[in-house]
């Protein structure tokens, strides 16, 4: 339960029976769990709900799996665990090489896909102990909370969406579109552009001339970490 938290995933499978099971199953483990029978809802679960990772079938009826995670991986980092009736190592090895990060063949022990998906998020992110620096602040992304010199620093839970999303891809330009889709904005540009200035607010020693949230142009915006951005 403790590795679960508030972690939310989202299963994509075609069958009735397993899909209930499993988010049955899940629910029970302490996750918060959403389900999609093909690539269509999941793309739609996927534009309004930021998910922690995604238990993706292979064969679906609207598409296949592995390209769904190498699209996914085109635009976003998030955790895929494939699941399939093919065991075959050449299928793993595609599947992996799509950017999966682990492959579970059925039939399967609901509670080895438990171990495996609390493994894959062990990694995903840091424990709470190691927070992460952003410019003088630091982030502990189990927690979800910024920290100065003085302690917590207040956000809106906006706001901790935001930085959430943002550190979990520091250090990279991220299109406003991205933004909007992982956080769960309105989709519109401006919509993107207030919220990164109510950010800067926060974290930039200047929020006019930012050195942390920076503009990209052409793409977007991009979070700078490490502890040497001041200088």
């Amino acid at each position: 339960m403790t590795e679960a938290g508030e972690r939310h995933l989202l299963v994509v499978d075609d069958d009735p029976r397993l899909r209930q099971l499993l988010q049955r199953f899940l629910m029970g483990e302490g996750y918060r769990v959403s389900v999609a029978q093909d690539l269509a809802e999941a793309r739609h679960a996927l534009e309004t709900v930021m998910f922690d990772l995604i238990v993706l079938d292979v064969m679906l009826p609207d598409g296949d799996g592995v390209g769904f995670t190498a699209e996914l991986r085109r635009h976003r980092d998030l955790p895929v665990l494939l699941l399939t009736a093919r065991g075959e190592p050449d299928d793993r090895i595609a599947g992996l090489e799509a950017g999966a990060e682990d492959y579970l063949a059925k039939p399967f022990e609901p509670r080895e896909l438990a171990l495996r998906i609390a493994t894959i998020l062990r990694r995903s992110r840091p424990p709470a102990s190691e927070p992460l620096p952003v410019g003088r602040l630091r982030y502990d992304p189990v927690a979800r909370e910024l920290f100065d010199e003085d302690g917590p620093v207040r956000l809106t839970e906006g706001e901790t969406a935001l930085i959430d999303f943002l550190v979990a891809r520091a250090d990279r330009p991220l299109t406003r579109f991205e933004i909007a889709t992982g956080v769960g904005l309105d989709g519109t540009d401006r919509a993107v552009d207030v919220a990164v200035t109510r950010l800067r607010r926060k974290i930039e020693l200047d929020p006019k001339a930012p050195r942390l949230l920076v503009t990209v142009r052409g793409e977007g915006y991009m979070l700078k970490t490490g502890t040497d951005r001041w200088s």
